[in-house]
């Protein structure tokens, strides 16, 4: 393999929350209505969309945990007072409905030569971020094989899903939410996609998965005025948009590992790539960066970062404005989007590191400080540039891991519990560093998820117009069709639903987006018998204009439910979709023909 055991391609987590997928074989298409439900759990759940008042002094009682590898999750010490736990008898919600008893929570949906090193001296130290001990290599390509001992590949989606840009300079597509990402300076300004005449849409073009016996990662898919790129093996390839003909390719010595989320400046992004191809069931270190022109197609630079003597293998690559940011365990450093220059390196030493960054029209850092087993988990507004500390908000004692759903407006994701899976949001005042509001979201409840121990890896969670837009867990519909689900919003200031609530449908399953000025858009996957469809949610109500609707045939549907939601990366615009896959595999026997890419249009 040529990552640390991630998921195979688009497989949906057992359960939504943090952490990786588990791995599973594809699905077989189904070709009939799925199978009826388990009956459902006796304990009645508060109705969907509606969480538990958030209890005083955020954390839950329990003995002090022993100590645990980086990647456990969430854990509450204990002296904290006793808290009702989510769903349980005389715990109260004021913002229920009556509904019937709810399922538990169901699966949802460049090149080798002579390396250089060339010592640059950081900038000036802003905020007391900068470290003068690392520097930074200047290198077509470093082709040095790094072994990670215990390392984690992270699965988190790319730019893709539909997902950010850095709206106030970019012509980028990508717009300012995604699959599970955050919507920026979405909720302002007028929609700009259109209703079309007929929203019934036809296959434009579709990318046959690449040939390989390994599983390698492919993430990254970004979408301007002028193309449609996507990350391959070991290469990132640009198409039209309209009709998949390739346009350019920039071929890369080895996979791309990481890719940012956005889109900055002149419509430029940034990866992380290995700096070879490596042997099967080993990983090489995504040790180097990169920015790309993705209307001209070119690689503008290639650096690394060292810690020490050896380059930095980065979990976290993002773009904000005009500045690249890359974090790890083992350091990271801000760079220059057009010139690859060195703009700062946040200290690390025994006690504080950044662990990674959120980017788009800010950039927001989450550093953790402490020793291991009582670290503390820092969320900071940082000027991209300088990077100096503009706000800092402290979580509470217990949490060990954070991920950021958007930078403005600045909200976090965490975990309520040591051994939960549901996720805890917190809306931040990016000036100040105060509390806005905490909301509760059960996992028998709500939907969507982040990667455990990546920054940037939210999906099915979008931010704007001042709400959070969740879809609710999926439970049985009102025919015959399967599950459904709804989107539900919440007040980022007073942390109260806000009665927008929007079904999905019988049998069909909604997925936040993305941002189209004060609307969501959304995707609804299909029953057994329908195409997928894309819809844009008015963000005063709960009206549903469809703006596409695929085709029903089998074999294209089989191509579009290979995509889901929680894993793939999906992107729309001027009325296409854009469907791709995060990793190439060798084929399974029986799986079908599968796609890297299933692009789809409207006529107008």
């Amino acid at each position: 393999m040529t990552q640390p055991p991630p998921p195979p391609p688009n497989q949906p987590p057992q359960q939504p929350g943090f952490g990786p997928p588990t791995p599973t074989p594809p699905p077989d298409q189904p070709a009939a209505p799925p199978a009826p439900p388990a009956p459902p759990v006796q304990q009645p759940q508060p109705g969907y969309g509606y969480p538990q008042q958030p209890e005083p002094g955020y954390g839950y009682p329990q003995q002090p945990p022993a100590p645990q590898p980086p990647q456990s999750g969430y854990g509450y010490p204990g002296g904290q007072p006793a808290a009702a736990p989510y769903g349980a008898p005389g715990a109260q919600n004021p913002y229920a409905q009556p509904t019937p008893p709810m399922q538990g929570a169901q699966p949802g949906y460049g090149y080798p030569g002579q390396p250089q090193t060339v010592p640059i001296q950081p900038a000036p130290a802003g905020g007391g971020r900068n470290n003068t001990a690392l520097f930074i290599v200047v290198a077509a390509v470093v082709a040095i094989a790094l072994i990670v001992g215990g390392g984690i590949w992270y699965a988190g989606s790319s730019g893709g899903d539909g997902k950010k840009s850095d709206t106030a300079s970019s012509g980028g597509k990508n717009g300012t939410g995604g699959t599970g990402a955050t919507s920026g300076s979405g909720g302002t300004g007028d929609a700009k996609e259109k209703v079309p005449a007929d929203p019934a849409s036809s296959v434009l073009f579709q990318v046959p998965m690449p040939t390989t016996d390994d599983l390698v990662s492919t993430p990254g898919s970004w979408l301007t005025d002028k193309v449609y790129a996507k990350s391959g093996i070991a290469e990132v390839v640009g198409y039209d948009p309209a009709t998949g003909a390739k346009r350019w390719t920039i071929k890369l010595p080895g996979p791309v590992c990481q890719a940012s989320e956005h889109i900055g400046a002149n419509d430029l992004t940034a990866i992380a790539y290995q700096p070879k191809m490596p042997a099967k069931n080993s990983f090489a270190g995504c040790s180097q960066i990169a920015a790309i022109d993705l209307d001209a197609g070119k690689k503008l630079w290639t650096k690394t970062v060292n810690s020490g003597d050896s380059p930095i293998s980065f979990e976290n690559v993002t773009v904000a404005q005009h500045t690249v940011a890359v974090g790890s365990t083992s350091g990271g450093a801000a760079l220059d989007l057009d010139s690859g220059k060195l703009l700062w390196q946040p200290k690390t030493d025994d006690t504080c590191y950044d662990a990674g960054y959120g980017g788009g029209a800010k950039l927001v850092a989450v550093r953790k400080c402490g020793d291991f087993g009582s670290q503390q988990v820092h969320i900071q507004n940082i000027d991209p540039r300088s990077g100096k500390v503009i706000a800092d908000y402290t979580m509470d004692s217990g949490i060990d891991y954070a991920s950021v759903v958007s930078t403005d407006p600045l909200v976090v994701a965490a975990q309520a519990g040591a051994d939960s899976k549901s996720l805890e949001y917190f809306s931040l005042d990016d000036k100040t560093g105060k509390l806005l509001a905490h909301i509760s979201a059960p996992n028998d409840t709500y939907g969507g998820r982040c990667e455990t121990t990546t920054v940037e890896s939210c999906k099915e969670i979008v931010v704007g117009g001042g709400k959070l837009y969740l879809p609710t867990a999926e439970h049985d519909g009102n025919g015959e069709l399967g599950s459904t689900n709804e989107i539900v919003s919440f007040d980022l200031t007073t942390g109260k639903p806000t009665g927008q609530r929007v079904e999905a449908g019988d049998g069909y399953t909604l997925s936040p987006l993305r941002m189209d000025g004060p609307n969501l858009l959304a995707y609804k996957r299909p029953p057994y018998n329908k195409g997928g469809q894309i819809v844009s949610i008015e963000g005063v109500g709960s009206k549903a204009t469809e703006l596409l609707e695929n085709p029903s045939a089998q074999d294209v549907r089989n191509a579009e439910t290979s995509m889901l939601p929680d894993s793939a990366e999906i992107l729309f615009g001027d009325g296409r979709l854009f469907m791709s896959a995060v990793f190439a595999n060798k084929p399974y026997a029986g799986a079908g023909k599968q796609y890297l890419v299933t692009a789809f249009g409207t006529k107008g």
